[in-house]
């Protein structure tokens, strides 16, 4: 056998690997393909699953997938299935039960977002819980660290209260320290404190060398309107009867929002995740509508990814009890032939 042959025999094996492994995308590229999403709100991020009135189904994501959305979002309350002591072990049961989840996603190529939701002693101790927090976390990127690339980690939801700016900062790093010892290339999503709004970007601190972590934020303004008659936000019933009709003073506010949002991430050169909006059921619908329209458009203008919040619950865009999607907000998180 000639040397030249044996030599590309002996590659041979190298390339077809090489070539049937797909290259890690870049956080951009990433942000890309996570596209237009949704979030499985009211279930996994309640004190136990269904207490909020919603259990996941096989089916949901067959219709979340199907109806052409590219991403889900999955708030997970952690801390509630885990020993309250050192070395704060998860519940085998609900780790199997995120499996399930995880799975049935890729499966139907979505890709799937998984974050820490209403880890609630956080916001109140933030010391006390550090150690329960990075305990929880490292567990959590040692069991998926050999899924694909589409599994996106989030460190946490709307880090808030006690939880400041600059204590959020400090923890972030050490979050992110304990993700990168098993899961070095895996795209992370961070936001900014004070319930990850837009407005606490300038105080986000994130490592120059890490990029692979794409940044969000949550939009939910005017809050009086998108929260009317909300029984968690204190005062809404006073707001019931708010409407949005795209008024030119309306959609600058929130063209100057996203607008905001764009320069900070041109000038930190990070992608951004629209990781939440929506309008709650008791405004009139064709103002859902037209905010959740507009704010959507505006989002993927500025080159953001988004995930609607949610799927099938207050602010749902598929009624459950009908067991079909509601149309006007169908149509305009994704307008036909768009």
């Amino acid at each position: 056998m000639k040397p030249i042959t044996k030599l590309l025999l002996t590659l041979l094996p190298i390339f077809l690997i090489s070539a049937c492994t797909p290259r890690p995308l870049d956080a951009f590229a990433m942000n890309e393909k996570i596209g237009r999403g949704v979030n499985l709100g009211n279930a996994l991020e309640g004190p136990t699953e269904g207490a909020w009135g919603l259990t996941l189904e096989e089916e949901y994501f067959q219709l979340i997938a199907d109806q052409g959305f590219d991403a889900v979002r999955v708030p997970i309350r952690w801390s509630a299935h885990a020993a309250k002591t050192a070395p704060y072990i998860i519940t085998p049961d609900f780790f199997e039960r995120i499996d399930w989840v995880i799975e049935n996603s890729l499966e139907r190529e979505l890709v799937v977002i998984i974050n820490f939701h209403h880890y609630e002693e956080m916001f109140v101790d933030p010391q006390r819980e550090e150690e329960h927090f990075l305990a929880l976390w490292r567990q959590v990127a040692e069991r998926y660290q050999d899924y694909p690339q589409e599994l996106i980690f989030e460190i946490l939801n709307e880090p808030h209260d006690v939880l400041t700016n600059f204590a959020w900062n400090k923890l972030l790093f050490k979050a992110l320290d304990v993700i990168r010892e098993t899961n070095p290339e895996r795209m992370v999503i961070i936001g900014p404190g004070k319930w990850n709004n837009l407005n606490e970007l300038k105080f986000l601190e994130l490592p120059e060398d890490d990029r692979n972590i794409i940044v969000t934020f949550h939009y939910y303004e005017p809050f009086e309107f998108t929260h009317q008659g909300a029984s968690w936000a204190e005062g809404s019933e006073d707001w019931l009867g708010r409407t949005w009709e795209a008024t030119n003073y309306q959609m600058a506010s929130v063209d100057a929002d996203m607008f905001s949002a764009a320069v900070w991430a041109e000038k930190h050169n990070r992608p951004i995740y629209l990781g939440e909006f929506g309008a709650y059921s008791r405004a009139d619908m064709e103002s859902r509508a037209r905010w959740t329209a507009y704010v959507a458009r505006k989002a993927e203008e500025n080159g953001f990814s988004w995930a609607y919040w949610e799927f099938g619950a207050g602010f749902g865009v598929y009624d459950r009890s009908q067991q079909k999607w509601v149309p006007p907000l169908l149509e305009a998180l994704l307008p036909p032939g768009k």
